[in-house]
C-alpha cells in the first residue's frame, strides 16, 4: 500500500523559511521521479517542483529561485525548501510520484503553509 505523508508545514512571516518533507512508502522510491504540487483556498492544485531520480531538478517560475527540492533515496523522502516566502505562498502543499504532468499515486492528507503578510 502507497503512502505519501507530507509534513513541516506552518505558520511563516512574509520573507521568513520552512522546510517541507515527505515520507513514501511501499514505493520503489529511487525509481520515480517526485514532484511538489500545492492547491491555495478556491485554486485548481498546482505544481511546484519535480526532481528526477538522477537528481534534475525543474520548478514551476513563480517559485523558482527561492525553492529547492532535494531527495535522499535513502530514506525515501523528498523534501522542499521554501525560502524568501510570500503571502502568495499560502496553500496545502501535496508531494506525489510523476511523470510529466501526471501523478502516479493517491494524494496524502498535505501539509498546510501559511505566510503572514
Amino acid at each position: 500500500q502507497v503512502q505519501l505523508v507530507e509534513s513541516g508545514g506552518g505558520l511563516v512571516q512574509a520573507g521568513g523559511s520552512l522546510r517541507l518533507s515527505c515520507a513514501a512508502s511501499g514505493i520503489i522510491f529511487s525509481s520515480y521521479a517526485m514532484g511538489w504540487y500545492r492547491q491555495a483556498p478556491g485554486k485548481q492544485r498546482e505544481w511546484v517542483a519535480t526532481i528526477r531520480s538522477g537528481g534534475n531538478t525543474n520548478y514551476a517560475d513563480s517559485v523558482k529561485g527561492r525553492f529547492a527540492i532535494s531527495r535522499d533515496n535513502a530514506k525515501n523522502a523528498v523534501y522542499l525548501e521554501m525560502n524568501s516566502l510570500k503571502p502568495e505562498d499560502t496553500a496545502v502543499y501535496y508531494c506525489n510520484a510523476v511523470s510529466g504532468s501526471s501523478t502516479f499515486f493517491p494524494w496524502g492528507q498535505g501539509t498546510q503553509v501559511t505566510v503572514s503578510s
